[in-house]
C-alpha cells in the first residue's frame, strides 16, 4: 500500500442506503473484488462521513476520513451476518445490538468480538478503487 492516504477509508456519520437487515453468512468476510474495481469517488462521500455501497455485489461501507483518504469495510456484522446500518459515528447491527466504530470498523459493543472485515482500497485521483 502506498501509505495511509492511498486507501484507508473511514466510517463516520453516514446515510443509509435502505438495504435490509437480513442475515447472511456468519463471519461477514467479503468476496474478493478484482483489483481496480471502482467502489465510488471521493465526491460521493463527505469528509468524515460514510455511505453504503456494493463491492463485488456485497454490502459494504465506504468512508472518507480526510480530503484525500478513503476506507472500506464489509457491512456484514461479524457476529451472525446481519447488515450493519450507519448511525452517526457508529455502525449498528439491528439484529443483536453490536456496535462498530464507523471510522475503523472496530467493535465498540458486542456481542460481536471481531471487527468488520476491511476491504483494501486506494485513491486514484478522485476514484476509490479496490486494491
Amino acid at each position: 500500500m502506498a501509505g495511509a492516504a492511498a486507501g484507508t477509508v473511514v466510517l463516520a456519520a453516514c446515510g443509509s442506503s435502505g438495504s435490509d437487515s437480513s442475515q447472511g453468512s456468519t463471519g461477514g468476510s467479503p468476496a474478493a473484488a478484482p483489483a481496480g474495481t471502482t467502489v465510488g469517488t471521493l465526491s460521493d462521500v463527505t469528509v468524515g462521513k460514510c455511505k453504503s455501497v456494493k463491492v463485488n455485489g456485497q454490502d459494504a461501507i465506504l468512508a472518507r476520513p480526510s480530503e484525500t483518504t478513503a476506507a472500506c469495510f464489509s457491512a456484514i456484522c461479524t457476529h451472525q451476518g446481519c447488515t450493519v446500518q450507519p448511525d452517526g459515528a457508529q455502525l449498528k447491527c439491528p439484529c443483536h445490538g453490536s456496535v462498530f466504530n464507523a471510522l475503523t470498523g472496530a467493535v465498540e459493543h458486542g456481542p460481536a468480538e471481531t471487527p468488520l472485515h476491511s476491504i483494501p482500497v486506494k485513491v486514484d485521483g478522485q476514484n476509490v478503487l479496490t486494491a
